[in-house]
This record gives C-alpha cells, sequence and structure tokens, in this order.
C-alpha cells in the first residue's frame, strides 16, 4: 500500500521494529537470545554477546562528532547522521559519551544538540539523500 514507508505514520509501525533489529543482530552473532524470568511471566531478552562491536560504534559515533566533525548536516556521513538520530531517538546518546572526559563530553553533547535542534523540514529540503534520516528525527522529536 506505500503506508510502510510513509514517515507521517512511523509510530504505529514501530511496534514490532524492535523485535526484528533484534533478530537480526541474533542472526549476525552480535546479541544472543535468553529467557528471564520476572516473578510471574518470562521474557525474552537479548543480551550483547559481541561486546567488540559495540565498542566499535561507541567509538565511531565519538570520533565523528568530535574527531571528524563538520558543522553542516549536508557533509555528514549518512550512516553517522542516521546512528545519531537513532541514538537520541534510544536515548542512549548521553551512555555513548559517558566514558569521555569532561570537555569533550561537553563538546560532544553541545554538538549533537545544536544537530539535532535543527528543524529537520528544512534540512530535509536541502536534499543531499538524507530526507528520511530528518523525517525519522521530525517523528520522534513529535512523540
Amino acid at each position: 500500500s506505500g503506508e510502510t514507508w510513509n514517515p507521517f505514520k512511523l509510530q504505529y509501525q514501530l511496534r514490532n521494529v524492535r523485535e526484528r533489529l533484534a533478530k537480526a543482530l541474533v542472526e549476525k552473532g552480535i546479541l544472543t537470545t535468553e529467557k528471564q524470568n520476572f516473578l510471574l511471566f518470562d521474557m525474552t531478552t537479548h543480551p550483547v554477546c559481541n561486546a567488540s562491536e559495540k565498542q566499535r560504534l561507541l567509538k565511531r559515533l565519538q570520533e565523528s562528532v568530535l574527531e571528524r566533525w563538520v558543522n553542516e548536516p549536508q557533509r555528514m556521513e549518512r550512516r553517522t547522521l542516521a546512528l545519531l538520530v537513532l541514538a537520541h531517538a534510544s536515548d542512549v546518546l548521553e551512555n555513548v559519551f559517558a566514558s569521555l572526559a569532561d570537555d569533550k563530553y561537553d563538546v560532544a553533547m553541545n554538538r549533537t544538540k545544536d544537530l539535532l535542534d535543527m528543524d529537520p523540514e528544512v534540512e530535509a529540503a536541502k536534499g543531499k539523500g538524507m530526507e528520511m534520516i530528518w523525517a525519522v528525527l521530525a517523528a520522534f522529536n513529535k512523540s
């Protein structure tokens, strides 16, 4: 129907995204699947089994904001911008920069705050193939 890629209906489609992502990461060997007992019911969890991949992603995000920072989002690598948006939407951005020294932490948080506070509609109109990333940020900012 075409509705599956409609960014304005994103909140309806996010229900199963977590499960699909976890399944894909289990297949790649980054996560495992375990059953944990929480009082009255069992729940499937997906702990990290490949910590090196997690560290690689953390380092990539830290370097992109500190060492390879470009002040214009149109010049950013699309995957890096998408990772920053997803880390922000998942509320783990502070954890990404937690291991940094205080001054670098402040710089990284200020740069990402400035980036994420930009108007997604204005940035998407500039093109450069990042329209969907900005649409996702706009959807997360509304919810």
